[in-house]
């Protein structure tokens, strides 16, 4: 079992309102093992970060000037996510950027929806935990889980 742990970044939290993705991060798991491969790139998203999500993540406008576009990047990102079930917290949100991100390349017709299996981790949170905190500081907190890297 192959599975890519994914995350990413964005200029803003509204695909409508065109914000994109600045950063992806990916980590293999096969057979509930980390095996070391990873996938991490910026992306330079050719429009202003806003404040308030730069508040969150630090990563400015001037240090994705130089970084390559989404369409440099996407054969090497679909080659790394390939056959792999991808395990992301809160996955309508990362899923509905990257969705975004596809539907802006005229060679590309599909969804990352359509080329692997989602797991979401925040609603698997919410079924083992109702009621409760269950964004990632919480859940490390619960779990015993150093966050502090």
């Amino acid at each position: 079992m192959r599975q890519i742990v994914l995350d990413t970044e964005t200029t803003g939290l509204e695909t409508s309102q065109d914000h994109r993705i600045i950063e992806i991060g990916c980590v293999e798991i096969i057979s509930r093992k980390l095996t070391g491969r990873h996938y991490h790139q910026y992306i330079n998203p050719q429009r202003p970060v806003d404040e308030g999500a730069m508040e969150v993540h630090g990563i400015s406008d001037e240090f994705l000037a130089d970084k390559p576009l989404f369409a440099d990047i996407i054969d090497e990102f679909l080659a790394f996510i390939g056959d792999a079930d991808l395990v992301i917290h809160n996955a309508p949100f990362d899923v509905g950027f990257i969705n975004h991100e596809l539907a802006k390349l005229p060679t590309q017709s599909q969804g990352v929806d359509d080329l692997c299996k989602i797991i979401d981790t925040l609603a698997i949170a919410k079924q083992k935990h109702p009621g409760q905190k269950n964004n990632l500081d919480a859940l490390c907190k619960r779990y015993a889980v150093d966050n502090s890297q």
